[in-house]
This record gives structure tokens, sequence and C-alpha cells, in this order.
């Protein structure tokens, strides 16, 4: 059984050796002449302003964890779609399911005004 695992730590040992030595070649080759200038904040060619370490309001992070919750179930929506004659009866009443446990969710976020920008 372990057998058919070994392509994929294969593949994942590459993967991990290929990344080193990626980052190694452009920490060994690449330009390496600090300025100040260099290490401003790029602020779209304006001249920055104000401390770059502010504060963030956690209604901005809820937002958009919710929002990739969201949109990865619309994936799953997707991939459901392209094989829904196969599934039959069975695959739509799962679907239903799905999409109601969705629905829920959202109208519990909704309700908290977890959507609110206030």
């Amino acid at each position: 059984m372990l057998m058919e695992y070994l392509p994929l730590l294969v593949i994942l040992i590459v993967a991990v050796l290929v990344a080193f030595i990626v980052v190694g070649l452009g920490h060994g080759f690449g330009p390496k002449r600090p300025t100040e200038r260099k290490a401003q904040p790029y602020e779209s060619g304006m001249k920055p302003y104000g401390n770059a370490t502010r504060r963030i309001s956690v209604r901005y992070y809820l937002v958009a964890v919710l929002f990739i919750l969201f949109d990865v179930e619309t994936v799953f929506l997707l991939a459901w779609a392209v094989v829904f004659r196969k599934l039959g009866a069975a695959g739509l009443i799962s679907m239903f399911v799905f999409i109601g446990i969705l629905i829920i969710g959202f109208v519990y976020a909704w309700k908290k005004g977890a959507l609110e920008w206030e």
C-alpha cells in the first residue's frame, strides 16, 4: 500500500529540493547593494507619508477570510457541475445539502454583522 504513495513522495522531495536550490541561487548570485532609497516603501511613485505599520481593523481580515471561504466553495460547485450527470440523484441531493449548509453559514455571518464595514 505504501508503494502507491512513492511517486507522491518523490514529487514532494523534488519540489522541496528545487525550491531550496532556486532560493540558494537567488541569494548567491543576486545583487546586494542596499541603499537608503531602495529600503523605502514604494507608494505607486508618490512620496510615502505616515507610518508604514499602521493598525488595520480586524473586520478587514474577517471579510477577507469569509470571501476566501465562500470563494473556495465556488470551486466545489464548478467541479460538481462538470460531473453532474455521472453523479445522478445522489450527487444532486448531496449538493443541495452542501449548498444548504453554505447558505446557513452565510446567513449566520450576515446576521452577526460580519459583512458590515463600520
